[in-house]
């Protein structure tokens, strides 16, 4: 692209901020926790509305259980080469009601709401950045990647995501930037699991010896798996959720956990997810069973080569308009990992700036909506360039 069009596609985008605003304002007050179908759907279906009206194409990718997925596709001046994806998640963590109670609200340049930088803020931006190219013209495809159910770990979106990326040249996710302005370069893994534990159940004064507590099984797991935790290596346990017993005066029938497992590397993973579910399954108390209900997992986001180049180009961007950009880790995970094990260059966190993500204080910066697009923008052209 010579030089005049791309001044010409950042004072398009310059231009924008208003009508950045106002989608965002309108995504943000949408109820999308990611059990919430009709919300996500919601979400994806505004979004559609906007970029056929641009005259973008989208490919719809309906689900029974959770939220559809959309593919926004620009084909390029070449044709059918690899392309580019964008990419983002419709659903939050927060339920039904929540924007009843903290709808969209501005003050100076925050704008606060369920779901505001993680990641209502990254779709919005990924939207114009799509159009703005396709205005102005780019060598390669491009590819907008909407997801459904990322904050659970993508047990529907991964296949497709998988799919998109996997002859991509380089995948950008518009996750919040940090607070400090800068993007991610690694990411850890995570696995979610729910464990059940079962006993026998009996009147816990007058036949207590004749009952196995389920309860007391799982304690003695919690203790096994907390142990794991190792901040040297980067891994962490976390038994967040617990729910048991019938009632006070019965030996417990039956448990419940959820864990949250954390790992650096892919290598790692295979360790630790080793010995937590060795704890889960085994018999901590005679009398009593354990099993896996259901497993998640997010896969961790290494930093090879290529990904460190995408990030040097990015940075160079950045530099250009006046931002200074950096990598840094987190111990977040996202749909990121999935595009870096495939060997897909990756960059994560390229959404406008944001903070306190999953709380009732999430934030996000309005005033970096315009500059993060145009840095995105920019990055893409010098990929597709080559």
């Amino acid at each position: 692209m010579e030089a005049s069009a791309k001044t010409a596609l950042l004072e398009h985008l310059g231009r924008q901020h208003q009508a950045m605003v106002a989608l965002l304002a309108e995504l943000v007050d949408i109820d999308s926790g990611s059990y919430n179908k009709r919300g996500v759907d919601q979400v994806e279906e505004r979004l559609r509305v906007w970029l056929e009206a641009v005259g973008i194409s989208c490919e719809l990718f309906p689900n029974e259980r959770f939220g559809g997925c959309m593919a926004a596709r620009l084909p390029g001046a070449d044709g059918g080469s690899r392309p580019i994806v964008l990419m983002g998640h419709c659903d939050t963590v927060f339920p039904e009601g929540t924007v009843a109670q903290r709808p969209f609200r501005i003050d100076g340049n925050q704008a606060f709401g369920p779901g505001v930088a993680d990641m209502k803020a990254g779709l919005v931006m990924n939207t114009f950045v799509l159009d703005a190219l396709r205005r102005f013209g780019v060598p390669c495809p491009v590819t907008g990647v909407y997801t459904a159910d990322e904050e659970i770990a993508s047990p529907s979106s991964r296949p497709i995501i998988e799919a998109e990326a996997k002859h991509a040249r380089a995948v950008f996710n518009a996750e919040p930037g940090r607070p400090s302005g800068n993007v991610v370069s690694r990411r850890k893994g995570a696995a979610f699991i729910e464990l059940e534990v079962t006993g026998r159940a009996a009147h816990s004064g007058a036949a207590h010896a004749q009952g196995v507590s389920a309860i007391e099984a799982l304690a003695r797991k919690i203790q096994r798996l907390h142990r794991l935790t190792d901040y040297d290596l980067g891994t962490t346990v976390n038994v967040g959720l617990i729910q048991g017993g019938q009632s006070v005066n019965t030996v417990a029938p039956r448990a419940t956990a959820g864990i949250d497992v954390r790992f650096p590397t892919l290598n790692i993973m295979e360790k630790i997810l080793g010995e937590v579910r060795e704890i889960c399954t085994c018999c901590e108390l005679p009398g009593s069973e354990s099993r896996i209900l259901c497993e998640g997992n997010f896969l961790p986001l290494e930093q090879d080569e290529a990904s460190r180049e995408l990030l040097d180009r990015y940075a160079r961007a950045a530099a250009g308009l006046g931002l200074q950009v950096a990598g840094e880790p987190t111990g977040g995970s996202a749909d990121s990992g999935f595009t870096a094990a495939l060997g897909t260059p990756t960059l994560c966190a390229t959404g406008p700036v944001g903070g306190n993500a999953h709380t009732d204080d999430e934030w996000c910066r309005i005033d970096t909506l315009v500059p993060r697009a145009q840095a995105l923008a920019l990055t893409v052209l010098e990929v597709a360039a080559g």
